[in-house]
């Protein structure tokens, strides 16, 4: 049995500003989501979120903090990694791309918004250390996610 497998490595970044948070209404979906994007190749993890967050929010973030990871196997045996950045650190003028449309919300209208794609799990990453990571398991035929 081979132990060599296929991943997508993948980051997302919480930038912080004070006590705001800054979220993506990514194109294609109903909901915010944290800013992130795929790894490249020949890049480096931390080359690929600040190289991210430039492209889809305009800023150029400086010391990031990897505080976990999402991930699970997709249907077909992939291994999808998220890499969770943090950081509060940023310089640039805040626009939006492509991607979706970037604001800041203040920290205390978190549960109020639309966060999709189990970002308010993730905060339990981002801002804790009660976890390290968010994996997904099929379980009765459906995805089923767990902080560990």
């Amino acid at each position: 049995m081979s132990r060599k497998s296929e991943i997508e490595l993948t980051n997302m970044c919480l930038i912080c500003d004070g006590n705001k948070v800054l979220v993506q209404e990514k194109v294609g979906t109903k909901g915010l989501v944290f800013p992130g994007g795929h790894v490249e190749e020949g890049e480096s993890l931390l080359e690929s979120v600040v190289r991210e967050m430039k492209e889809e929010t305009g800023l150029t973030i400086e010391k990031p903090k990897v505080c976990g990871f999402k991930d699970w196997i997709q249907e077909d045996g992939t291994r999808y990694v998220v890499l969770l950045y943090k950081t509060h650190k940023f310089t640039g003028e805040l626009k939006s791309s492509d991607e979706g449309r970037v604001f800041w919300i203040d920290r205390a209208d978190i549960d109020r918004v639309n966060l999709i794609w189990n970002m308010k799990e993730l905060l339990e990453i981002f801002d804790t250390d009660l976890y390290s990571e968010f994996f997904f398991k099929i379980k009765d035929g459906k995805y089923k996610g767990e902080l560990l």
